[in-house]
């Protein structure tokens, strides 16, 4: 995943490009990069690895080195970028940002019919963001070849680029599953993943582009060179765990969602008679929190903080390449209030459940610091999917996922044939799946939000939201 920032003015901005992508860190801590462009420099650019510094530290020479007129900024967890690309467009820097499911397939055909290469990085892949180039030059023109792109490309494609005319092109994935949203001020025009982002920085929300729009920001304005062609499927997980609480999505604020998931999450507990006798609500840390304010709210239940998370030294917890650095770091991060736990029975809520080896982690710190019982609901529905369109849920195959695993334990592949009922916690499949996971990661009980529950927190007509994690529906 990965987040961005573009900025074009009369005048140098670099420090608003600089500080705009910086709020992009929760979304990326692999790496990032900044080009920029100047009428006397024409492009340059800085890319830096930030697996172990924050985006600001490795960044904190930009000022000396870079400048200009339009910027661009990127953090992301995918490959090295922006790249600088001369072609027959020109000299242009770019930021791809999404999943292409056809990837080998393209490579094939552009190195074959075309007589083309492409170079390899030091682990012996392709960098995604050259193919994505290699299929925009094939056009006459940016619009044009950008198109060509999304429409080549199974997954999801946003696109961002810096001309050496000082422009910036930028487009929306055909899906719109990822936002794009532009703002403006007196002297300038900016695109951003976050509109928190540029708020910050004095910046208005001008508009959200649509699925598979292509725009060109300018000191004159925005020009619009692609009108939009797709259908809206924007990723619901982007409400219930990506987004930063400040954020909103087609006017949707992250925070406001997930106290109405929490909401919706007590309200069926209390119609299931699911609702259960505990000391507390907490949330787990820190995207669980506003879906534990909100059941908490409803059920009428005490919040607290059981353990806190501590972050000034820890980078985000999933992000390391292996899961056991992954369990460690989490485990580091909890840090217990031992006279709220010990002896309690605490209601946990969680933003998800993918694999389960974190949620694990933390039940255990919590009896061995002292609980009587934990209870754990999920803000999403059981995922039963590995996202294929953002790799939200950074699994390499469907099996990783704690649903499928216990289907498979429970009724072996004819599991499989009955997923929508094992979702369901109402039927006796659905009874079964979260009696064993509560088995293996030791839980008094566990519940999940219902697909139904969700798309009513974020209140969009739920053709609009792509569920494909939890329904496998394109």
């Amino acid at each position: 995943m990965g987040g961005f920032f573009g900025a074009v003015a009369g005048h140098s901005v670099l420090s608003d490009v600089f500080f705009g992508t910086d709020y992009h860190s929760h979304l990326g801590t692999k790496s990032a990069g900044i080009a920029a462009y100047d009428a006397q420099k024409g492009l340059q650019r800085q890319i830096h690895n930030i697996d172990n510094a924050p985006f600001r530290t490795k960044f904190a020479d930009v000022f000396h080195e870079l400048d200009g007129t339009a910027v661009i900024g990127t953090i992301n967890d995918t490959d090295p970028q922006p790249l600088l690309i001369r072609s027959r467009l020109g000299r242009y820097a770019l930021v791809f940002l999404g999943v292409i499911n056809n990837k080998e397939e393209l490579i094939s055909e552009y190195i074959g019919g075309l007589s083309a290469q492409l170079g390899t990085m030091s682990g012996g892949d392709q960098n995604t963001t050259e193919l994505v180039a290699a299929y925009i030059n094939q056009k006459d023109t940016f619009a044009d070849g950008i198109r060509y792109a999304q429409e080549r490309i199974d997954g999801t494609a946003f696109i961002l680029i810096l001309t050496e005319q000082g422009t910036i092109i930028t487009a929306r994935d055909k899906a719109g599953r990822l936002p794009v949203h532009v703002g403006q001020k007196e002297d300038g025009y900016c695109v951003s993943f976050e509109d928190f982002a540029y708020e910050k920085l004095g910046y208005t929300t001008l508009r959200e582009l649509q699925p598979g729009e292509v725009v060109e920001l300018s000191t004159d304005g925005l020009k619009v060179l692609k009108p939009g062609c797709g259908r809206m499927r924007v990723c619901s997980f982007l409400w219930s765990y990506y987004g930063f609480p400040t954020a909103a999505y087609q006017g949707v604020n992250v925070e406001c969602m997930r106290c109405r998931n929490g909401e919706i999450l007590a309200e069926n507990d209390a119609a299931n008679g699911n609702l259960p006798q505990v000391d507390c609500v907490a949330g787990v840390p820190d995207s669980g929190t506003p879906h534990a304010i909100g059941y908490a709210n409803r059920s009428h239940i005490p919040f607290a903080r059981p353990f806190v998370k501590y972050t000034p030294t820890w980078p985000r917890s999933f992000m390391p390449p292996t899961q056991i650095e992954r369990n460690r770091i989490a485990k580091m991060k909890q840090i217990p209030v031992h006279d709220l736990i010990k002896d309690k029975t605490l209601l946990f809520v969680d933003d998800s459940i993918v694999r389960g080896t974190q949620i694990r982690e933390t039940v255990e710190f919590l009896y061995e610091s002292g609980a009587k019982q934990v209870h754990m609901r999920s803000a999403c529905p059981p995922i039963m999917y590995g996202c294929k369109y953002l790799n939200f849920t950074r699994s390499t195959g469907d099996q990783e996922l704690i649903t499928r695993a216990v289907i498979l334990e429970l009724e072996g592949e004819d599991g499989l044939q009955h997923l929508d009922e094992y979702s369901d916690g109402a039927t006796p499949r659905g009874r079964r799946l979260r009696q064993r996971i509560c088995e293996k990661l030791h839980l008094a009980s566990l519940e999940f939000q219902t697909l139904e529950g969700l798309q009513k927190a974020i209140g969009l007509d739920p053709e609009l939201l792509c569920t494909y994690c939890w329904t496998g529906k394109e």
